[in-house]
Formats: C-alpha cells, sequence, structure tokens
C-alpha cells in the first residue's frame, strides 16, 4: 500500500538510471520514511517534565471517597492522571496513615492527593512539589477553587525543599519517569524526614511496586503493605 508521501518511481523515471543508481533512490526514499517514523516516535513524552508540549486541553474530573466526600479537579493535558483520577491515588487517600503534620506530596501532578488530604485532614499543613510547570499552575488553582492553603512549588523531587524536614512524605510516584527517579525519590525522603517519619508511597505490585518495596527496605531498613487492593499496595517505611 502506498504510504503518505511516499513517490512511486515509474519506467521513465528509471530508464537512465543504472542498477546502483535504482537501488541508491529507493535507499534514500527509505531512509526518509525511518527519519519520519522517528519524528512521530520523539513525539511521546512522559509527564515527568518540566515543560509539556503537549497542546493544553482541561477536563473536569471528580474524585469520590468511600466516605461519600467528594472533590472537583481541574485535569489538564501533559501532566498525570489527565483522563481519570487513577485506582492507586484512591487507594492511597483511603488508606493513608496520617500521624504527623508538616505533610509533603511529592510529584503531585494537579493536586489531587495534596489537596484531598488538607480537605480530610484540616489540621495538617500541606507542601506539594513537581517537575511539570503545568502540573504546578493546575494544583494552584485546584487548591483555590477546594478552599485550602498548601505551600506549592516546582522543581525536581527535593530541590525546592533542601532545607526542609518532614513529618511525612506520600506520593504516587512517577515510575514512568525511570528507576533513578523513583530510586531517589526514596533515598532523599529519609533524609527529609525527622526521626520516626513516614514515607508512603503506592505502586502497582506487579508493574514496578515490588522494586520500589525492596529499594524502600534497603534505604530505611524496613517496609510494610498497609493495604493491597487489584494489584495494588500501599507501603510504609519508618525512619528509625
Amino acid at each position: 500500500m502506498k504510504e503518505k508521501n511516499e513517490k512511486i518511481f515509474g519506467p521513465e523515471d528509471l530508464k537512465d538510471l543504472t542498477p546502483e543508481q535504482v537501488i541508491k533512490l529507493y535507499g534514500e526514499q527509505n531512509n526518509e520514511k525511518k527519519k519520519e517514523k522517528r519524528k512521530k516516535l520523539t513525539k511521546f513524552q512522559h509527564y515527568y517534565i518540566e515543560n509539556p508540549e503537549t497542546e493544553l486541553t482541561v477536563k473536569t474530573l471528580t474524585l469520590e471517597l468511600k466516605n461519600g466526600h467528594t472533590y472537583i479537579f481541574k485535569a489538564p493535558s501533559g501532566v498525570y492522571g489527565k483522563k481519570e483520577i487513577d485506582k492507586a491515588t484512591k487507594i492511597l487517600l483511603e488508606n493513608v496513615e496520617i500521624t504527623g503534620k508538616k505533610i509533603l506530596d511529592i510529584g503531585c501532578g494537579y493536586g489531587v492527593i495534596g489537596i484531598t488530604l488538607k480537605k480530610e485532614y484540616p489540621d495538617i499543613d500541606i507542601f506539594m512539589s513537581d517537575i511539570n510547570k503545568r502540573a504546578v499552575e493546575f494544583t494552584k488553582i485546584n487548591a483555590k477553587d477546594n478552599n485550602i492553603f498548601a505551600d506549592i512549588r516546582q522543581g525536581y523531587l527535593f530541590e525546592p525543599w533542601k532545607n526542609e524536614i518532614f513529618d511525612q512524605i506520600i506520593s504516587n510516584p512517577p515510575i514512568v519517569a525511570g528507576k533513578k527517579v523513583w530510586m531517589s525519590l526514596i533515598e532523599n525522603s529519609y533524609k527529609h524526614l525527622k526521626k520516626e517519619g513516614t514515607l508512603q508511597l503506592v505502586a502497582f505490585h506487579n508493574k514496578g511496586g515490588s522494586r520500589i518495596k525492596e529499594y524502600m527496605k534497603k534505604i530505611f531498613g524496613n517496609v510494610t503493605e498497609i493495604t493491597k487492593k487489584g494489584g495494588i499496595r500501599l507501603y510504609k517505611s519508618v525512619k528509625i
């Protein structure tokens, strides 16, 4: 089948060419097709980047918790969870153990976890950050729309929080960004937690979660599963 923009050479085009020239001509066309294919492939971007290039579209999503509470969020394209609030986030929110006051939601996306925690636990101080500038912009919009105050910053992992120590760090980590990112998240969480502080991460156990659990145990010396449901598990480590 003829591909779009593919040139078909007929006898008149080839009659004065040597076999070597014909081979070269078709080779050049194949190379152009490969280049075009590579261009298309590079258009894919995961969400854990500073400046998403996707055209901005916004969808309104509703989060309903098992206690009957509902919250509304504006979800932009180029940010994780743009189509729906994922099951892992909901499981985290319904099972997280809140024992401290100063809590960090790292890799916050458009703010679902941190904003919901502040609504459910009004006495906590919530801090949120993401490398994605669009995510941070919409976290601020959603915080205002849900009438909560939070310290919201933009930057890679703990760069915005260099001098901060937290009671708890909570995240639905960006596994798609690669192990270097989530390993650094775990390592630096230990450094930014007070003694007896906890790191709680949610993930699909068979899609990277088991490795996250193992690394949490390596860094903290302990790890437990708070809950598991539908292949999703909420892991907790304590800084001893």
